[in-house]
């Protein structure tokens, strides 16, 4: 073991004999370097300071000059923490004496992490009321926000830290703040059940005000569930009528979905329609829906106390009504709407009525593509649940189940929609699309490419996908590495998309059909990788000569001047099956002697020659 190593592990471990051990007969610059150096991803003090060993805390800052303000990574129940500086671990960790020697050797206290989590928000999100006070009190600033806009009281609500966000507001801590997504201390207390703490909001004077997807304190109390909260929240002044009646009828269809508790909604959905019927003649009609909702098997919600009282002998119409409640009040913008469509659709798949889930599914799909950003991780989400189902379907084990027959038209849909997804994404400018999201979304659309050559067609429909394949492969997508297509088509990795199995690759008929629909064969990588390299790493010499039928050139170079074949040096048999000398034309030696000697060639020969020569690098 290294002596960075050593010092990393005693000071972890609290150690301090034998950390001085270690470091007794080393010089001055060698223990300040090995204080400044992190291993896994970690400063000795750093680690000092999360186990709470304050003895080695100050032996490291007082006698070895530990940089009191380096941050590194720390673990704290299964999530890694990037950029925590010594105060934040101790304060996370609820070690009032490490915080107390960090601060009083100069540390700062407003000091964050990558996240821009401060130290006195770590204490609130695990309740450590003494480390708040102190912070608080060695001018902690109460309203830096992380990254996402949540402040140190929200925490506190969200937590259930009553003591806490008590005390924070009687420091002035901002009850009304707003997050990046618009909600407030109430919301977050709405979504934890923490009814006390509400209570005290309202008395420092906290409003019910909308987040970004127009949700109340109220709505957010009925979407997950707590009773206690709605109670309350429908009994205050500041709640309206028609804001009443829908957190009612939200709630229930929660009752529905997340508890399973049919009659549970009933209740709540009587008591709105009650609401509804009773305020004195003052009749709130539901606005009549433009159209019925083939997915929700064309229900319509009920509107009397008969319908109502009648749902009880059909849970299946029930579920219905619950989609399109939740449909109405929350809008099709809030996940929550195409999540619990989705969800009921798994439901039917896993009763075997897989129309049902098809139908469901594809208005989730059409309502996150109409509502979301491109490649949004719930749209891909959906695309990846289509290939999973589609990909059991087509299995013999699926063979005895009843309608389970996979047709064309429903594949194709799919594989239209995620082509979509990408052209949206390709239009997208600012921000620019995420290389891993993209990716994602291409091995996808690989997998359903893949699986449509197990569904039999005509020759129109053959027609209609090829054209289609051809369209996706003009946005001259790329994703993570620099891959195209045609690199994942012919790469194992594209395999493991998903939870669950799909189809295998790399694939030899999905890179056909990539060629024959124009993908091309020459195509880069960010190392300068053609498809051929990635063929050749993965030992498949059938779509390695696939690729040289269609013209790519066998001795062209990647960024390490490595061309397939050097990388068949440990695959005896694939290179037997590969012969050199059957591939390499009287063009790409003379390329390659240019390259060699250094030849001076721009300019003088045509522009196609010259891409030619650079291939071979």
């Amino acid at each position: 073991m290294d002596l960075k190593t050593a010092v990393y592990n005693a000071a972890r471990d609290g150690k301090l004999r034998l950390l001085q051990k270690l470091l007794e007969n080393k010089g001055g610059h060698e223990v300040t370097k090995l204080m400044e150096e992190k291993t896994n991803g970690a400063t000795p003090l750093l680690m000092a300071a999360r186990y709470g060993h304050l003895d080695l805390v100050e032996y490291l800052l007082e006698c070895c000059s530990a940089p009191v303000e380096i941050g590194g990574s720390v673990n704290f129940d299964g999530e890694t923490i990037e950029g925590a500086p010594p105060l934040w671990a101790a304060s996370a960790a609820g070690h009032l004496k490490v915080v107390q020697s960090l601060l009083g050797h100069g540390a700062a206290v407003n000091n964050t992490t990558l996240t821009n989590s401060t130290p006195l928000r770590a204490a609130c999100f695990d309740g450590h009321l003494d480390i708040v006070k102190y912070l608080v009190e060695h001018k902690a600033d109460l309203e830096v926000a992380n990254r996402h806009g949540h402040t140190c009281l929200m925490i506190s609500c969200y937590k259930g830290h009553k003591e806490i966000a008590q005390y924070l507001l009687e420091k002035g801590a901002d009850v009304n703040r707003k997050s990046v997504k618009g909600n407030t201390a109430l919301h977050d207390c709405a979504e934890s059940g923490s009814l006390e703490i509400m209570k005290m909001l309202l008395k420092y004077g906290a409003k019910m005000e909308k987040d970004g997807y127009g949700m109340t304190p109220l709505l957010s109390a009925s979407v997950t569930g707590h009773t206690n909260i709605v109670d309350f929240l429908t009994q205050h002044q500041q709640t309206s009528p028609a804001e009443r009646i829908n957190a009612l009828e939200l709630l229930g269809a929660t009752f529905v979905d997340k508890k399973r508790d049919l009659l549970g909604a009933l209740k709540y959905w009587k008591r709105a329609m009650d609401l509804r019927y009773s305020d004195g003649g003052n009749v709130l009609y539901k606005a009549e829906p433009k159209q019925l909702i083939m997915a929700y098997d064309y229900a319509r919600e009920v509107n009397s106390a008969d319908e109502l009282d009648s749902l009880i002998s059909d849970p299946d119409e029930m579920r219905m009504q619950a989609l399109l409640i939740r449909e109405r009040i929350l809008g099709p913008s809030h996940p929550d709407t195409s999540y619990y469509i989705r969800y009921r659709g798994a439901v039917y798949a896993d009763s075997g009525n897989f129309e049902r889930c098809i139908n469901l599914w594809k208005y989730a799909l059409d309502m996150q593509q109409s509502n979301l950003d491109p490649l949004s991780p719930m749209t891909a989400s959906s695309l990846l649940s289509f290939a999973e189902l589609f990909s059991f379907m087509l299995q013999d084990r699926a063979k005895g189940l009843l309608g389970t027959q996979v047709s064309f038209q429903d594949l194709m849909g799919i594989l239209t929609k995620s082509v979509l997804e990408i052209e949206r994404a390709v239009k997208q400018t600012q921000p620019a699309p995420d290389p891993a999201q993209l990716s994602k979304a291409l091995s996808i659309i690989l997998h359903l490419i893949c699986l449509l050559e197990k569904v039999t067609c005509s020759v129109e429909e053959d027609h209609f996908k090829k054209e289609t394949v051809y369209r996706f492969l003009k946005l001259h997508p790329c994703g993570k590495n620099g891959f195209s297509p045609l690199h994942l088509a012919v790469d194992r990795n594209t395999t493991c998309v998903g939870r669950y199995p799909v189809c295998k690759f790399p694939s030899f008929q999905v890179a056909s059909i990539l060629l024959e629909c124009g993908a091309d064969v020459n195509c880069r990588d960010e190392d300068n990788n053609s498809p051929l390299h990635v063929a050749a790493s993965n030992n498949n010499p059938d779509i390695m000569n696939l690729l040289i039928a269609c013209g790519t050139h066998f001795d062209c170079t990647n960024s390490f001047k490595q061309t397939a074949c050097d990388l068949l040096d440990e695959k005896e048999m694939a290179k037997n099956l590969i012969q050199p000398i059957n591939h390499t034309t009287l063009q790409c030696l003379a390329a390659r002697v240019i390259v060699k000697h250094g030849l001076a060639y721009q300019g003088d020969i045509p522009e196609k020659l010259e891409a030619f020569v650079l291939l071979h690098r």
